[in-house]
């Protein structure tokens, strides 16, 4: 690729022949003009190597920030249930992220970005292979190399199972939910992703999910509500009619796994800018981080309203809701606009919280109510508010992925339940599925402390 230094060089040789030549020659000086011209505008356009290091290492960073959000999510959800599911918790959490890597990296990164498709399903091939002709500086138009683009979006894979992980916490069955995983990330996920991101059908038409509002959030808000009905409430969690609470373990642990989720929004949104682009990061960056700060307030006006008291998990919930939220259209909305849809969410989340309870529909972090019910939210927010985005598309494209993951989540779901089985026993339930499934417990030498 040739530098800007290069071509100027060549238009200086070329300047003085030029204006030596004959006016018979006229055309073909003025061809040579012509090119010279259009080269120096090339080249501005061109990437440097060394932009090219500065765009992929931002990439990276992104990627890493993205990585430690598993680590806030494993913080979450262990901390809004009980002591004695904590090891089930971590492990699925552990176990997420390499399932998420090996499927993408086996089968998924080729079916959401195949290439040449019908729009609705494509297929590049098993595994990694970049092609025999691939240069790195010219694979993203020097924005990024084929393997960061690769590492970047597994982690965005691995992502929409663990919002599942939270949902069906503290009964289901550790092989049933990881044997879901793996299907659901390798197949499901990746053709969804693909009819937006991969240049599909709802691409073409116009539909806006930035970084994933409801490619990432929305599917797998689907798959968790799929899960939860099917596994039905947790034992105690309503009786006679009425929904009783069942408090999280460690509150300073889930709000660690908040403010790591927020750290890691700032390479989930910034990072899908897809560059290092300075005024596009940085203003990525204040659209998510204002949406989450108004989704704090939003969350705790409307609990202390509603619940007479402040609620910590519903403020903590509040800001995973404003971050969803605006995730769609961070890149389009403005700062103030971002701040109503961050409000509006953690608004949306409460009142979405307590209306689950209400259809005994029990999610104990609240992540339906974060990922699915925000992330519509910001998919149509951004119809309303996004810089050229159509609500009716924005409505579609809700629609689409609902009943495609829904459905998909249910019938596999389903499966699993009539064969392997979904929820494990009520003895084990009731003990805790650290003993029950891993033969562990997380805080065993506390235990035995309280037993002397």
């Amino acid at each position: 690729m040739y530098t800007l230094r290069k071509w100027l060089s060549a238009a200086l040789v070329a300047l003085p022949l030029i204006g030596m030549a004959p006016m018979a020659f006229g055309d073909e000086v003025e061809e040579a003009v012509a090119a010279v011209a259009e080269a120096a505008e090339e080249a501005e356009e061109a990437v440097s190597l060394e932009m090219f290091t500065v765009n992929n290492t931002w990439m990276m960073v992104a990627t890493f920030l993205v990585f430690l959000m598993h680590l806030g999510f494993a913080s979450l959800e262990s901390g809004l249930t009980r002591a004695k599911n904590t090891v089930n918790i971590l492990f699925k959490n552990t176990a997420i992220i390499a399932i998420g890597l090996l499927t993408y990296a086996l089968m998924g990164f080729n079916l959401m970005y195949p290439g040449e498709f019908n729009g609705y399903f494509g297929f590049a091939g098993f595994g990694l292979n970049p092609g025999d002709d691939y240069s790195p500086i010219g694979y993203a138009d020097g924005a990024y190399s084929y393997w960061t683009d690769f590492l970047f979006q597994g982690m965005f894979a691995a992502t929409a199972a663990t919002i599942v992980s939270g949902a069906v916490a503290e009964r289901i069955k550790l092989n049933s939910f990881l044997l879901f995983s793996i299907i659901y990330v390798a197949i499901i996920y990746p053709i969804a992703g693909s009819w937006k991101w991969g240049g599909g059908w709802l691409d073409e038409m116009g539909f806006v999910d930035f970084a994933g509002s409801t490619v990432v959030h929305s599917v797998g808000g689907w798959a968790a509500l799929a899960g939860v009905i099917l596994l039905g409430p947790r034992l105690g969690k309503y009786v006679n009619g009425q929904a009783k609470a069942i408090m999280g373990h460690n509150m300073p642990l889930a709000t660690i796994g908040v403010f790591l989720l927020w750290l890691g929004w700032f390479g989930f949104n910034g990072g899908s800018v897809l560059s290092a682009d300075a005024e596009g990061v940085s203003f990525v960056l204040v659209t998510t981080s204002m949406a989450a700060a108004a989704g704090i307030v939003g969350s705790m006006l409307t609990s202390w309203i509603i619940q007479k008291k402040p609620d910590l998990s519903m403020a903590l919930n509040g800001a995973l809701a404003g971050l969803v939220g605006i995730t769609a259209g961070a890149d389009i909305v403005t700062v103030s606009a971002s701040i109503i849809i961050g409000f509006i969410a953690g608004v949306i989340v409460v009142l979405s919280v307590i209306g689950l309870d209400k259809a005994k529909i029990d999610d104990p972090v609240g992540a339906i109510s974060v990922h699915l019910t925000c992330g519509i939210w910001g998919t149509l927010a951004t119809g309303i508010w996004g810089d050229g985005a159509s609500f009716v598309t924005q409505l579609i494209g809700v629609v689409a992925y609902g009943v495609f993951c829904f459905v998909s989540a249910l019938i596999l779901f389903g499966i699993i339940k009539a064969t392997i089985g979904l929820r494990v026993d009520a003895e084990e339930e009731l003990r805790g599925l650290d003993i029950g499934e891993h033969g562990m417990e997380a805080y065993s030498g506390f235990q035995i402390f309280s037993n002397q």
